[in-house]
């Protein structure tokens, strides 16, 4: 077994109790459960019934509702061991959710709310693993979405559509942002939005929540839906934060977020490596390693260059959060998650060249990865949306869009 020192980034001591926790239970989770995950379609329940059990599902809630209290920093270094593991983007994004949707609540919720919900959360009881945002006529122009929130008495009766909410199959809750004012009726487009908490259940007992898988190609053990409600109706108490707001609510802890998903392509581009690494150290052809081989060296080589600067870009930016200033941190998040989707999509497709034919063998997993990276430059944000980003409000060029 070949191993590939990926460990280039200073860490603290609490770091490294991070890294050293997650790999140990990473370590009962091989190649081959998350090749057959991905195979049959099947969520990695056992996987994340051991992070809930071990209280990971809660990194982000506050010690006083039974949270772990963790900050960027230590999220980057779990969510990079976990796909580096082998588990690759979708292992990472299997919990993402779990661990993502609770900021909302804890910075917007009401105490009940978290009091009741919360502590359930870092206990692994209940999961809030789906947040639904995007729509059919609202891709990344959120202030568009038409999912709307009628206010009836002590009630809301939500109606509308939502497509690309994952793991709804594995949630308990759903995040819902829906406008409560008509776009036509604010000043400003970014007002009339509000997040709801949609208990699920009740959902599909009150018969106002239907859902539909989406086919897709990648990351086939997370699953996406296309979520329709009708008339459903949602107690006033499940308002996160003030109506109207939630634009905003939704901006606040997206630098953040952004980080962890770097770092998520950050692991995944190293898990490739190490596969590229192993394969050409240990295929001989016309009696020598294919890795003699300055063709097969040099992408792997150049590809793990990059890997590694974004890594330090994604660790220096989580380091950054708590002192710098939003726009440096915007600016560091957004170029972290840059060029670490573009150094995974580099590293998987360096493995997949470096098997040759077996590189679309379902057995080596680099095809997987490679199907995995190509989805991270489409999502959260697509690469082209971070250009955009750049150019307007770091270099200070002129809105493209």
């Amino acid at each position: 077994m070949v191993t590939v020192d990926t460990d280039t980034v200073r860490l603290s001591e609490e770091q490294r109790l991070v890294q050293r926790s997650v790999q140990q239970i990473c370590d009962d989770f091989g190649a081959d459960y998350w090749r057959e995950k991905d195979v049959e379609g099947e969520y990695p329940q056992e996987f994340v019934d051991v992070l809930s059990e071990e209280g990971w599902m809660g990194a982000l809630v506050p010690e006083e509702y039974g949270g772990a209290a963790m900050t960027t920093k230590e999220v980057v270094v779990m969510m990079d061991e976990i796909a580096a593991s082998g588990g690759g983007f979708s292992a990472a994004q299997a919990i993402h959710g779990g661990i993502y949707n609770t900021p909302p609540i804890v910075n917007y919720g009401s105490e009940e709310m978290k009091s009741e919900l919360l502590p359930k959360v870092a206990r692994g009881e209940v999961s809030i693993q789906s947040f639904a945002l995007t729509e059919p006529n609202a891709g990344s122009d959120s202030t568009s979405i038409e999912t709307f929130a009628k206010k009836d008495g002590d009630e809301y009766v939500l109606n509308g559509q939502k497509i690309w909410t994952s793991r709804v199959d594995a949630t308990d809750y759903i995040v819902v942002v829906a406008r409560t004012t008509p776009k036509s009726e604010v000043e400003k487009r970014t007002r009339g939005i509000s997040m709801f908490l949609v208990d699920k259940e009740d959902a599909f007992d009150q018969g106002g929540l239907e859902t539909s898988a989406i086919p897709k190609t990648a990351s086939g053990c997370v699953h996406s839906y296309e979520m329709w409600f009708k008339d459903l109706r949602i107690p006033g108490g499940n308002l996160i934060g003030e109506e109207g707001e939630g634009f905003y609510q939704v901006l606040d802890g997206l630098n953040e977020e952004r980080l962890v998903i770097a770092a998520e392509c950050v692991g995944l581009g190293e898990a490739a490596i190490e596969r590229g690494v192993e394969y050409a150290t240990e295929r001989e052809v016309f009696g020598e390693s294919i890795g003699s081989n300055q063709a097969v060296q040099h992408p792997l080589a150049e590809a793990y260059a990059h890997v590694q600067a974004a890594k330090q870009m994604t660790f220096d930016g989580a380091e950054a959060v708590e002192d710098a200033e939003s726009q440096e941190v915007g600016a560091r998040a957004n170029m972290a998650k840059y060029l670490a989707s573009e150094a995974a999509f580099e590293a998987a497709d360096a493995a997949v060249q470096t098997h040759g034919g077996f590189g679309i063998a379902t057995e080596y997993d680099v095809e997987r990865y490679l199907r995995e990276a190509r989805l991270t430059r489409l999502v959260p944000i697509t690469q082209q949306l971070i250009l955009n980003y750049l150019g307007e409000t770091v270099l200070g060029m002129p809105r493209s869009y």
